[in-house]
């Protein structure tokens, strides 16, 4: 865009102006509440005059609600009624701080409450005191920051930019998603519904739940607007940063939106928009962020709402509430004809984290099975300002195309395009970001993704492509016994033994039945003790009833915690050994050979287990009571390409090569 950096730098020299009085990661609290007041004070310049004089009139005619009438005049939502703009601000230098003030508070309702969120107040005081004040309000007075010069678009970039400069050591994924991954995320979700927008006199309605400061919203809409002029795009958006929350609402007021759609707080625990549903939904939320602090009240919501909640399908692992912010938006999903589509951004955690079973393949499963995940694009890296890690769209919907008439029939299917390649290196980076796609890339990744075609960058999956059956693979348990010295000490180191020499009761009668206890210990040892220590028993039951026989003999009862821990100390593992079985009959399981194994869905267990299993372990069997159902995504195998080695003679040779440039350059550094 023209001058778009040029427009950066400026403001960002104004910020340079605060150095002492404030850290880096402190000038977002002046300059970003001052480029918003600013740009309102361009917007409103025009019709200034108008709005005063009419507030004269309805203040003498004692009319109370004015602001209808006075965004009338101002052609805007909203109106300013203080006599002061930024430039008879500056023509009372000693009073600037009250004028200020009294210009803030000559807004209408809505730009105020924009403003105190920013929690403004207290710097005007902090500016004043260190005589910076002035010099601020001058400096960008010196900017045009009107809509006719700085389209929202760019006061978009403009204010995302210097978020980026702000807060250089932000989270990864926070605040800000890169236009041209917005717009390709935009190309996508409302691709196949390109004919049906253009109908005049429709109403579409657009939702993100990590709005920031707007962009894709903003983004939407021009694609939109562009596509239809007669549309009406209704905007929706919930943001939990303070400041990015008042440039979004900031940026919806100047375009006409209804501001109040755009709420503070934490979609997660505060829905600001319960009970509405969406056409549109897009979202950016942070990459890998934990949420133990809303676990609480989210854990609540599950247990008790359960599906008839946002949650039903699952909860993630606390360390990454990736897949909650996208359970939420689907809760939003129209359940019309239509339906609703959703673009959301992940880094691959979604993909593959958590075995079956786990939250996160539950909630996996439960948006596969019920056909709703559409396709999924791998970006490029470094694209985004605050993380150079790798990042996916996932497209879900609720209404797959089964009309061969409006498209390709995604029914049943996933499709997964490869786009890593599709970037081109920044001439200058920003922060982490050292790639960028290029607006042919994106026509070109839209173009794959519309053809469903399967090619080098596309494979085409049926949905239980990526279920898996995992079963648990048990062996039975051989154990050989023998009563040995040190066999028999492994017994102090069983728990229902040492239990014998102590008691929970106090006093004399808790001591008498601690020397009870031992003296029925030192009596189990030497009973043992007259066991013959060189026969070696391979069958569990001949051994047991040996074992109670002598203890029999020996007068000593033992109960079958007691006759369980001594033929546990005095066993070994042996494969020659007789199976142990239960009293059923049945071969007990061995814990230390137990295995698990993937079986895909499509497969028969029985027939995976009797080709890949039996062959190699003969005597084992798969404990169907423990087979559970998982899915994951793995994306990346999907698209592997194997590079041969290359031979050792090359790279030897290359070594030696090497080694040569190595040597010569160390003779030139030692004057040889």
């Amino acid at each position: 865009m023209n001058n778009f950096q040029d427009k950066v730098n400026f403001i960002w020299n104004i910020a340079e102006l605060l150095r002492g009085p404030y850290r880096k990661e402190q000038y977002g609290d002046v300059i970003l509440p001052m480029a918003v007041l600013r740009r309102f004070d361009c917007v409103l310049a025009e019709t200034k005059e108008e709005v005063l004089k009419e507030y004269e009139k309805l203040k003498k005619l004692g009319i109370q609600n004015m602001d209808p009438i006075l965004n009338r005049v101002s052609k805007q939502p909203f109106n300013n009624t203080s006599k002061y703009d930024f430039e008879k601000l500056l023509a009372d230098p000693d009073n600037i701080a009250s004028n200020l003030r009294n210009y803030i508070n000559g807004f209408s309702k809505n730009v105020r409450e924009i403003i105190e969120h920013f929690d403004f107040d207290k710097e005007i005081t902090k500016l004043n005191d260190n005589n910076l004040l002035y010099l601020v309000v001058s400096e960008f007075n010196k900017i045009d920051l009107h809509p006719d010069k700085v389209s929202n678009m760019e006061m978009g970039y403009i204010f995302e930019e210097l978020i980026r400069r702000f807060s250089e050591h932000g989270e990864a994924g926070d605040h800000y998603t890169p236009r041209e991954v917005i717009k390709l995320m935009v190309n996508i979700l409302l691709n196949e519904d390109n004919e049906e927008l253009t109908q005049p006199g429709l109403v579409v309605t657009v939702y993100d739940c990590c709005a920031g400061t707007g962009g894709m919203l903003s983004v939407t809409e021009q694609y939109l607007r562009e596509l239809n002029p007669g549309i009406q795009v209704e905007l929706f958006g919930q943001e939990i940063n303070p400041q990015s929350f008042s440039i979004c609402k900031s940026d919806m007021l100047i375009k006409g939106q209804n501001a109040d759609n755009i709420i503070l707080g934490d979609s997660l625990t505060e829905d600001g928009h319960r009970g509405k549903t969406f056409r549109y939904m897009l979202t950016n939320p942070p990459f890998g962020v934990d949420w133990k602090k809303q676990e609480k009240y989210i854990r609540d919501e599950y247990e008790k709402e359960g599906y008839d909640g946002r949650f039903g399908a699952g909860l993630p692992r606390v360390s990454d509430g990736s897949l909650l912010f996208l359970q939420h938006l689907i809760s939003k999903m129209r359940q019309d004809e239509k339906g609703s589509r959703i673009a959301i951004i992940f880094n691959g955690s979604p993909l593959f984290t958590g075995d079956a079973g786990s939250g996160e393949s539950e909630i996996r499963r439960w948006i596969i099975e019920n056909d709703m995940l559409e396709g999924i694009i791998a970006l490029p890296d470094q694209l985004f300002y605050n993380t150079g890690i790798s990042t996916y769209i996932w497209i879900v919907t609720n209404r797959k195309n089964s009309d061969p008439m409006r498209g390709p029939v995604r029914t049943g299917k996933i499709q997964l395009v490869n786009a890593v390649d599709f970037y081109q290196k920044m001439r200058k980076s920003l922060g982490n970001k050292r790639n960028e796609i290029t607006e042919e890339q994106i026509k070109e990744i839209t173009r794959i993704y519309g053809e469903f075609k399967e090619n080098e960058y596309c494979k085409i999956f049926d949905n239980e492509d990526f279920g898996y059956q995992k079963i648990v693979i048990e062996r039975p348990l051989r154990l050989n016994f023998q009563v040995t010295e040190e066999r028999i000490n492994n017994i102090y180191n069983e728990r229902a033994f040492d239990n014998l020499a102590k008691s929970r009761k106090k006093g004399e009668a808790g001591l008498r039945e601690i020397e009870e206890g031992k003296k029925l210990q030192q009596q189990i040892i030497d009973t043992l003790k007259t066991m013959d220590s060189t026969i070696v028993y391979k069958n569990r039951d001949e051994f047991t009833n040996v074992l109670k026989k002598t203890f029999k003999a020996a007068n000593i009862n033992l109960n079958s915690p007691l006759l369980k821990a001594i033929l546990s100390a005095l066993s070994e593992k042996d494969e020659t050994a007789d199976i142990c079985v239960d009293s059923k009959g049945n071969p007990e399981p061995d814990p230390d050979l137990r295995d698990t194994e993937n079986v895909p869905l499509k497969e028969d267990i029985h027939e995976y287990f009797e080709r890949e299993v039996k062959p190699h372990v003969p005597d084992a069997w798969i404990d169907e009571t423990k087979t559970k159902i998982g899915y994951e995504i793995p994306f990346t195998r999907h698209f592997y390409k194997y590079k041969p080695i290359r031979p050792s003679e090359e790279i030897m040779k290359e070594i030696i090569e090497l080694e040569k440039s190595i040597s010569e350059k160390l003779k030139k550094v030692m004057g040889e």
